[in-house]
């Protein structure tokens, strides 16, 4: 019976520890993290040009993208490859051969100093007005790259760049960086045509960061590779942010200053004013959506790279921040997830790719466009620069009955992404998730 007693008593014990224990963990803060595993499969190749996100909208039983670049580009020459590829689902239209894709209507360059399209854009997104029935009501958000000879500084607006201290851009020759911002253009035929609606977030001059701090070869600053996604009355903007916090000051600059304004950030814009967008769409500041679409915004800080993990500014030739984000809804996990590249040296160097989750659906609740979990690694490719990498549906009767694009995806899809330095876009993975 002494020893009945005593075994009693050390069970009472390890019970009472064990509810403890149970209690203090179910007050801690629970990570969202879903699983996912990656299967290797044959390589699946991109037929066409692609520098960007892939565009793309069922347009009735149509699944069509719209990736390539289109317009002035004094470095590069003036492009043209900004077309479309449609197909019965993703696979089909993946396949086409360059031949079968079709160009667009797109809005001529103005001129030099006069008001209009400025330098080239690249289509990133596609918001699809739900009340056309037929689908045929396109939002093409894009990418608009520019530089002080294509957007030379006009005193009164405050718009374009003045040529002074202009740090050195990508190529290998005396060639000036890229400025990029972000826009918005309409089609009302399921992207035969294309009407320039505006601008949707810009940082002008004073962001610029120049020489003798801006060595990297990337960009002399702005806002650009977006990824656009809608919750709510409101389209939200995923981008990467490449401009100083403020005033870019030789004599004040401070490269820690720099990094902690910089990484991916968020902006929306309300639905009804993508026709007229320009300063109708608000940054995130800190403490909400406040500051103006040519404003001071704050990025992500989950999705930040610490100094201590190789984080640094945009401008430094070793880089250490997230860029090009990609980011769909799940509708298997209930989630967003978002794709993103890692700069970790000049000219975009980096062969990884990182994941992401936000398990809250409502974006405009409090600050849950910012609650992304911490970064983890996707996978990496050694030896090469991996670029733009995105989810994209798959050719299963559930992915062509639901009508999946990289915005809204199931339990399973295919990543692609793009090998920079084989000019080579393609999926050699397949994602599958777990709850």
């Amino acid at each position: 019976m002494k020893y009945f007693n005593i075994f009693a008593a050390i069970l009472l014990l390890f019970a009472a520890s064990c509810q403890d224990r149970n209690k203090s963990s179910s007050n801690a803060p629970q990570i969202f993290q879903p699983k996912f595993t990656l299967t290797q499969t044959d390589t699946f190749r991109f037929n066409n040009f692609v520098d960007c996100n892939m565009a793309e909208a069922w347009v009735g039983d149509t699944f069509r993208i719209f990736p390539g670049k289109y317009g002035e580009d004094p470095v590069w020459g003036y492009a043209r490859d900004l077309k479309f590829s449609s197909g019965r689902h993703a696979d089909e239209a993946f396949s086409n051969p360059a031949s079968a894709y079709i160009a667009p209507r797109l809005p001529l360059n103005a001129p030099v100093g006069t008001p209009g399209l400025h330098g080239a854009v690249w289509f990133e997104t596609v918001y699809q007005d739900p009340r056309d029935a037929g689908g045929r009501t396109l939002y093409a958000i894009y990418h608009n790259e520019n530089y002080p000879e294509t957007l030379p500084y006009d005193s009164v607006s405050g718009e374009g760049y003045i040529d002074q201290n202009w740090p050195l851009g990508l190529t290998e020759r005396i060639t000036p960086a890229a400025v990029c911002r972000i826009g918005v253009m309409k089609s009302v035929n399921g992207g035969w045509s294309w009407e320039n609606k505006g601008l949707f977030l810009e940082d002008k001059q004073p962001r610029m960061i120049l020489k003798p701090h801006n060595n990297s070869k990337t960009f002399a600053g702005g806002v650009g590779d977006p990824s656009a996604v809608t919750s709510g009355e409101y389209l939200y903007l995923f981008y990467g942010e490449y401009g100083y916090p403020g005033v870019y000051d030789p004599k004040t600059y401070d490269a820690a200053t720099e990094a902690g304004g910089q990484c991916i950030s968020v902006a929306r814009i309300p639905i009804t004013a993508l026709e007229n967008p320009q300063g109708q769409a608000r940054r995130w500041d800190g403490q909400g959506f406040n500051a103006p679409w040519d404003g001071v915004g704050k990025p992500i800080a989950s999705l930040q790279i610490p100094a201590a993990e190789g984080g640094g500014p945009a401008s430094s030739p070793g880089g250490g921040f997230h860029w090009g984000p990609s980011v769909s809804w799940n509708e298997y996990l209930n989630c967003w997830v978002m794709l993103m590249g890692r700069v970790e040296g000049r000219s975009w160097v980096g062969d990884k790719v990182y994941i992401s989750f936000n398990p809250n659906k409502d974006l405009g609740a409090g600050a849950n466009a910012q609650a992304w979990s911490k970064p983890q690694l996707l996978f990496q490719k050694p030896g090469h620069v991996i670029w733009y990498p995105s989810l994209q549906p798959l050719n299963t009767p559930e992915d062509i009955a639901n009508k999946y694009t990289s915005l809204r995806l199931g339990k399973r899809a295919r990543l692609f992404f793009k090998y920079s330095d084989l000019s080579r876009y393609c999926s050699e993975y397949i994602i599958e998730f777990e709850r």
